[in-house]
């Protein structure tokens, strides 16, 4: 999946799910059957009524998704105003990944100009997405790197790092690739 396109898949969960949930329009003019007061057709009101749950990461009746395991690893330092993030992305098997997004959420907002390495692209005031390109089973590392200014000068950030879209696999250990670091403004390197 292209860097754009899961940057708009994000944007559209919101109004999915509202879609999803009896008595609630997702948006104005969506339906002219949709009731806008509040209550269900079943008698429940929107608000009280249960939301369906849906089965996570697969679909029912499909063949079952292949397997995987995403992990990212590196460092972040922070110092004279930019933030050092270094990304090795890998996947440690069983089946391949044809593509996966990285996404980069950051404590303050970050600086109106920004350059940004090819195939990362901004996703609001405080979020960078990265794409990773193909990882192969056992195969070598991706490397990213990024060099960001935050707006405002702070004395510390946060960056918060998750896998945004996997190509379409089950991955087996989410934990290896969602990550929080602090960084103060010390210029250390904080692994992750």
């Amino acid at each position: 999946m292209p860097l754009s396109a899961a940057a708009a898949m994000a944007a559209t969960v919101t109004v999915l799910v509202a879609a999803a949930v009896p008595g609630v329009a997702a948006s104005a003019g969506t339906s002219p059957e949709a009731p806008t007061s509040g209550a269900s057709t079943s008698g429940v009101p929107a608000s009280a009524a249960p939301v369906p749950e849906a089965p996570v990461g697969e679909v029912v009746g499909a063949p079952p998704l292949p397997e995987a395991d995403l992990s990212h690893h590196g460092y972040v330092s922070f110092s004279n105003g930019h933030i050092a993030i270094r990304i090795r992305s890998e996947n440690l098997g069983p089946s391949d990944v044809t593509a996966s997004t990285v996404r980069l959420r950051f404590s303050a907002p970050l600086a109106v100009t920004q350059e940004l390495p090819y195939g990362c692209l901004r996703s609001g005031k405080a979020t960078v997405l990265c794409e990773t390109g193909g990882l192969r089973s056992g195969g070598g590392a991706r490397q990213t790197a990024l060099d960001l200014q935050p707006a405002g000068g702070p004395d510390e950030v946060i960056v918060r790092l998750d896998t945004v879209w996997n190509g379409g696999v089950r991955d087996t250990d989410p934990k290896n690739n969602v990550h929080q670091v602090l960084a103060p403004a010390t210029g250390d390197a904080y692994a992750f």
